[in-house]
């Protein structure tokens, strides 16, 4: 079985969680600082995304339905 994540994303995570844990890490859209681990790990796997790395895709939710 192939792994689900490649290199990339992998570096790309480890750096998003270290620069979380100097406090340097940022928000792409409003630009605050980072404090969750989940947001940090969801900040690298987008970066590796946009550069081409093995990452599966965004989940689709369904906030934009009409129940």
């Amino acid at each position: 079985m192939t792994s689900r994540y490649g290199r990339k994303a992998s570096e790309k995570v480890h750096k998003a969680l270290h620069e979380r844990n100097e406090g340097t890490l940022k928000s792409g859209a409003s630009g605050k600082k980072v404090t969750s681990r989940k947001q940090a790990i969801a900040i690298g796997l987008a970066e590796a995304r946009r550069e081409g790395g093995k990452v599966p895709a965004k989940k689709k939710t369904s906030a934009g339905r009409k129940g």
